[in-house]
This record gives structure tokens, sequence and C-alpha cells, in this order.
């Protein structure tokens, strides 16, 4: 097989090495779980964390992850959190990629001592994937492939 060699956006930055590369993608997956895995975790029934919609209320009430705990990222403060061992694992989520509130409230709780990750893709990664949304009124709306 012929390689051609091309420079563009791509190429013009060498890929790290094999190594590197191992040691930065094991760390990412430290801080960060995907839509998939949250859901077979949420339906195994015992998941081994909470997962927290960081968004609004009102939001919240509109669709949200089933089994989600709402908890504001600016609301995310120790005495929230007294109900939980500190040893309890929180995936945090918001609306989407466009939003940073998943890692603002990812933030808060690493400020406070507790185990974190972000859940990526948020409620459109959720939806992107086929799942469904619960509504505060105990509907559920979305998921094309579920």
């Amino acid at each position: 097989m012929q390689t051609i060699e091309a420079i563009n956006a791509v190429t013009s930055v060498p890929a790290a090495d094999s190594v590197t590369a191992r040691v930065h993608f094991s760390a990412a997956l430290q801080f960060e779980t995907d839509c998939w895995d949250v859901s077979d975790a949420l339906a195994s029934g015992t998941p081994g964390f909470v997962l927290l919609d960081v968004r609004g209320p009102a939001l919240f009430a509109r669709g949200h992850v089933p089994g989600a705990v709402n908890l504001p990222h600016g609301k995310i403060v120790a005495s929230k959190l007294a109900q939980y061992p500190s040893d309890t694992l929180f995936v945090t989520y918001c609306a989407g990629p466009h939003c940073n509130g998943a890692t603002r409230g990812a933030l808060r709780l690493a400020e406070l001592g507790r185990p974190v990750k972000v859940m990526i893709g948020g409620v459109t990664g959720w939806l992107d994937e086929g799942f469904e949304l619960a509504s505060h009124e105990g509907c559920t709306q979305g998921g094309d492939n579920a």
C-alpha cells in the first residue's frame, strides 16, 4: 500500500507517538464518560455513581436523563452533598457540547474533594444516541433509536 504525503490542517502537526497517545487517552477517561456507558450503567440498577443534571430547574423539568438528580452547577455546595458518602462518584451533564455547565459543575465538585466525571454530549448526546428523556411530569420525549 502506497502512502501519499499530504500537508493539510490534519497532517501538518504530527500525531503523538503511541506511548504518549496511550497516556493521554487513558487520562481522558478518568475525566469523562459517554452517554452510552451512562445508559448501560443506569440500566444495570447499580450504576455506582450519582448522575447530576446541572442545568436550571425549568430545563430539567422539560426533559432530563431518567434517574438524574437536578443540582444546578451554581448551587453545588458542601451542604447539598451531605447526604452522599464522601467517596460517591458524581457524573455531571448539561445541555450539550455547546454548554460548559457540566465542566463548571465538575470543577465545583472537585473543589469540594468529590470524585467526578463529565458525561460528554449532555442532553444533545443523549438524544443523538436515541435515548429518551424523562420530563418532570413523567412523560418521555426524544430518542429515535431506542
